[in-house]
């Protein structure tokens, strides 16, 4: 590798520092201290203290380091990850019944995800301000409110988008890991012997003293692997190599030395385990540790909100959740977007959780739930695409499958004991999530059955008209189908009360593909079908800007020249109404209508001119 390249994997490396491991970074400020809370009743003393420090390294080297970053992210499409494009790859090369199991585990994670995300930036924020009851106990009241503002302004912040901060991260989350490995082994060096927990056989004779209970403490455990998925979902961003390098060269050893660092000042001090983290810290430090626990906090928030509005586009561009305003707030990263509606409603719901829960340890037992669902249902979609994309063999795929499960299994197990503690939460906001993201999908495909189940031939339609046309008159007329092959139904509609036609007829269809990004090469497709009638097809990848400025564009590099101001475009509004269902499907018909309500505005979405758009309505059975 040549000095350049190193350099560029280095910079890299830096930036994902600062944006991918923000979550799973700010876990030291809680993990421990929870692992010893009331709810499992675990007494300060050396073989627990050794047994939960083996449970957790092990944790970050088996889930972390092996499952994630050795297997599950080689699943990528075109470089991208997340959970959607799991979804796909495990998808292909398999019969329709196969995949569409596999869609509904995808959509599922993808509903957990939204859940989890509700108490991320919650659990993060509180616990770096908690450290005022260590710094200066009389301000413990003003915790929660300076929770509250400091989320308040992120989310306000968003609309600005994060270019001129997130230079920013990488720096602070750097010196952040360092203050944590610092910190560490200033801990260690009083107790070294606290290193022996590397060794399993502290997890194992763990396992074997307190049985049961040792079970139970598994949902703790689990805190210290939260924000895992970011490592796959931000591949797109920076690559395979600069998170691996980053993870091995310096998050994962400063994590390591911080727990056990923690670890070593509870050997010494049991009353510690009031605040683990912030004790291990000289008494003239607190101030500025608090600060940067603080600004740690900020920042994996920022990775999650940055999350969860690259998970909406993607499902949306994907059909599974209806179209909505998506702001782009920068001109040179695609992937810097912000959606208002995403972003007030998470705002929303994560006052109401702060509010709520309080403190970091409530929030901590309802945390984990959908985290370990996560884990489960991924080991289950990675496993299919070894099977069917990578072509494994079916013994080395289910003993893989085995390996994965019987770590994630009983973890999930474990969390799903926080059920009444406050668990409940993100399953049941996931379940919404995944409530509306069957819905549309499935009753958009049912419309779209129902409107075009009559439609007569295309080319037989096309062939009459240019044999006996009616009155035409000058432009280009644009009718925005969804599907190729058929009749666009504002194109019925205004050949039926206008009874004109216009110069040139391009029926145009946008489809989104299973990738991210689509080559200019392969953007449009132009066929003639007659003398005045051409059909295109845009294509476009799930993250790209969809334009029809662009599409003209296109067209012309092709020979088919076309001029905004010299074309209209005919769209149909469907005024839907329910047939005759069973209650669950009159619900869900009643969802979906409330969804096409709500949706954006299809002109808006293609960022076509409001002065160039006529709207032809009709109503739609479904």
């Amino acid at each position: 590798m040549n000095k350049k390249n190193k350099k560029s994997l280095s910079a890299a490396s830096l930036a994902t520092i600062g944006i991918v491991y923000g979550d799973i970074g700010t876990s030291p400020l809680y993990t421990l201290r929870e692992c010893f809370s009331g709810y499992y009743n675990f007494s300060v003393q050396p073989d627990v203290v050794f047994g939960f420090l083996s449970l957790i390294f092990w944790a970050l080297i088996l889930i972390v380091s092996l499952k994630y970053l050795v297997h599950v992210m080689r699943a990528d499409n075109e470089g991208e990850g997340g959970i959607l494009t799991l979804m796909s790859l495990a998808g292909r090369n398999t019969t329709p019944r196969v995949t569409s199991i596999l869609v509904m585990i995808g959509l599922i994670v993808a509903g957990f995800f939204y859940g989890e995300v509700v108490i991320t930036p919650a659990v993060s924020v509180i616990s770096a301000i908690e450290g005022l009851e260590i710094a200066a106990p009389s301000l413990e009241a003003y915790i929660v409110p300076c929770s509250i503002g400091l989320l308040t302004l992120l989310f306000l912040i968003q609309k600005h988008g994060t270019g001129s901060v997130s230079r920013f991260f990488s720096p602070i989350m750097l010196i952040w890991f360092l203050t944590l490995a610092l910190l560490g082994i200033s801990g260690i060096l009083i107790n070294p012997e606290v290193l022996k927990a590397v060794h399993p056989k502290w997890a194992i004779s763990f396992f074997k003293e307190y049985q049961l209970a040792s079970f139970f403490v598994l949902g703790a455990i689990v805190l210290a692997v939260t924000g895992v998925e970011a490592l796959y979902a931000d591949m797109g961003h920076f690559g395979k190599s600069p998170i691996r390098l980053a993870w091995f060269s310096i998050v994962l050893p400063s994590l390591v030395l911080n727990y056990f660092g923690q670890g070593a000042l509870l050997l010494k001090n049991p009353a510690a385990i009031k605040n683990p983290f912030f004790l291990l810290a000289p008494e003239w430090a607190l101030i500025p540790l608090l600060i940067l626990a603080t600004l740690a906090a900020i920042i994996a928030s920022q990775a999650v909100i940055s999350g969860v509005f690259s998970l909406t586009r993607q499902a949306v561009r994907l059909g599974y959740l209806p179209p909505m305003k998506i702001i782009h707030t920068s001109e040179m990263e695609s992937g810097q977007i912000y959606i208002p509606m995403v972003n007030w409603t998470l705002y929303i719901g994560v006052v109401l959780v702060i509010i709520n829960f309080q403190h970091s340890s409530n929030l901590a037992a309802a945390y984990g739930i959908a985290v370990t669902g996560t884990m489960v249902l991924t080991s289950i979609l990675i496993c299919a695409v070894a099977l069917k994309n990578w072509n494994w063999n079916p013994v080395c795929v289910g003993l893989l499958l085995f390996s994965f499960l019987i770590i994630d299994i009983p973890l999930f197990s474990a969390n799903s004991l926080k059920f009444f503690s406050g668990g409940w939460l993100p399953l049941t906001l996931g379940l919404l999530i995944f409530i509306i993201m069957i819905t549309w999908k499935s009753e958009r495909f049912r419309m779209l059955r129902r409107m075009y189940q009559h439609n007569n031939s295309l080319e037989a339609m096309i062939s009459s008209l240019e044999k006996n046309s009616p009155i035409r008159v000058p432009g280009t007329a644009v009718y925005l189908s969804h599907t190729v092959n058929v009749i666009p139904f504002a194109f019925l509609y205004n050949l039926k009360h206008n009874k004109i036609l216009h110069e040139r007829v391009i029926l145009l269809t946008l489809r989104t593909e299973d990738v991210p990004y689509v080559h200019n090469i392969r953007r449009v497709t132009i066929e003639k079908l007659s003398g005045t009638f051409w059909r295109v097809v845009a294509y476009y990848g799930f993250k790209e800007i969809r334009n029809v400025e662009d599409i003209f564009h296109r067209c012309g590099l092709e020979g088919l020249s076309c001029k905004m101001m010299e074309s209209s475009f005919f769209i149909s509004r469907e005024t839907l109404i329910l047939s005759k269902r069973p209650w669950y499907l009159f619900l869900r018909g009643k969802l979906f209508i409330a969804l096409s309500r709500n949706a954006m505005y299809e002109p808006d979405e293609f960022e076509i001119p409001p002065d160039r758009v006529i709207e032809l309505g009709s109503q739609v059975e479904i």
